[in-house]
């Protein structure tokens, strides 16, 4: 290029060497305007159609990946909802069984305090029949030995049961208030 530069310079030559001839420029105009006509016709409006449709996929799935946002977050909303409503139920029905509980454990303790009255009057009654059983053997063994030792003391027998009853029955009443006496 240097040298063509340097051989048109010695030519004398008013032509610029650095333009193209006219001829070169008419052709790739011609070219130009045949590639951009192609380009205008038939690739811009493929490429235009192409672009249209990646355009509509691409607002399609945003549309749907806000409508699976949406559902996810009414999932769970309601999910908390639900979670919400289990404690609230957990909670009562551990209220409901303390309370149970409660009254399981308060019933036991009536029936408990039932029980040892019964089991105390029982007792008690039990208490009173052998003490008055005891009472009576007492009398009646009291009453023997008393009437045999009246029999050796006055020195007759004593074979008649209604006076050796009310002989009996005469001494124990004054060993009594002898009792009642000292005390």
């Amino acid at each position: 290029m240097i040298n063509a530069v340097l051989a048109a310079a010695e030519e004398g030559s008013t032509k610029n060497p650095l333009l193209p001839e006219t001829y070169d420029i008419v052709w790739s105009a011609v070219v130009f305007a045949i590639i951009l006509v192609a380009f205008w016709k038939v690739f811009l409006p493929k490429m235009q159609t192409m672009l249209d449709a990646r355009a509509e996929a691409i607002e399609g799935n945003i549309a749907k990946a806000d409508e699976a946002q949406a559902k996810a977050e009414a999932a769970l909303q309601e999910y908390t909802a639900q979670l919400a409503s289990a404690r609230q139920e957990a909670g009562e029905i551990r209220e409901s069984a303390r309370l149970d509980a409660n009254k399981i454990v308060a019933k036991a303790k009536e029936d408990a305090v039932t029980e040892q009255a019964r089991i105390t009057h029982a007792a008690q009654a039990q208490i009173e029949a052998e003490r008055q059983s005891a009472v009576v053997s007492l009398r009646k063994d009291v009453g023997s030995l008393a009437i045999d030792l009246a029999s050796s003391v006055v020195g007759e027998t004593l074979t008649d049961d209604q006076k050796a009853s009310a002989l009996v029955d005469r001494f124990l009443a004054d060993l009594e208030a002898s009792e009642k006496a000292a005390q």
